[in-house]
């Protein structure tokens, strides 16, 4: 008996309402990755790759298709069983960080846990400040950081909860060549040792090599 896929993306679809008419973004997108795989999602900008990785994640509602994370499909699901699932199996790497301001770093990586009502993990949090060379910058503010840095805050944030699977937009984006080589080591680190499914958005050919299969978007199909 084969085991389940961790992700399943069945017939994934996404249109919205334009003044011109109803666009479509994505269109009948369909995927399956088992524990431990690695999938790059490549394609032009506009292509629709940002958009698969939010409602394969749960973090949109399709306008048709499914998602399904763990055997547990997201459609029927209202909004808190939805955090409840991500919470629970995903963790999330945005381009644009999403850190809260008024946190200091050692803070924000917590965030997930104090969202679970898990306390006492100060130690854990600050394991992965020093893996992603944070360590001593736990005590500052996003506003104190370098967009590379509060890129890798938001790495160990995705980390703390130890997820079923990591969905990273661009996560070398904004990175120089040595922090880009060390957030690959990371993320694909945590991939082997936790045996994390990987799900990455990226241009970077390098790093789509590194993973075990590339889904390339056009247009919102997939052409390959």
């Amino acid at each position: 008996m084969s085991e389940q896929p961790i992700l399943k993306v069945e017939r994934l679809s996404q249109t919205y309402p334009t003044a011109a008419g109803p666009i479509t973004v994505l269109h009948e997108v369909s995927f399956s990755l088992s524990a431990g795989e690695s999938l790059a999602i490549l394609g032009p900008s506009g292509s629709g790759k940002t958009t698969l990785l939010g409602l394969s994640a749960g973090l949109d509602r399709p306008s048709g298709g499914e998602v399904y994370i763990a055997g547990e499909a997201l459609g029927g699901l209202g909004e808190d069983e939805r955090a409840r699932v991500r919470n629970q199996q995903v963790g999330f790497v945005f381009q644009n960080f999403q850190l809260i301001p008024t946190l200091t770093a050692l803070e924000n990586v917590l965030v997930p846990l104090e969202l679970r009502g898990e306390s006492g993990r100060e130690g854990e949090a600050r394991a992965l400040l020093d893996r992603v060379g944070l360590g001593a910058r736990e005590g500052h503010y996003p506003i104190q950081l370098s967009g590379g840095e509060q890129q890798r805050v938001a790495l160990a944030r995705a980390f703390i909860n130890t997820p079923k699977i990591l969905f990273c937009d661009e996560p070398t984006g904004n990175l120089d060549g040595a922090t880009s080589n060390a957030m690959v080591e990371l993320i694909f680190g945590l991939n082997r040792e936790a045996g994390t499914t990987l799900v990455l958005v990226t241009h970077d050919l390098e790093l789509a090599k590194k993973c075990g299969r590339v889904l390339r978007l056009r247009d919102g199909k997939v052409v390959d």
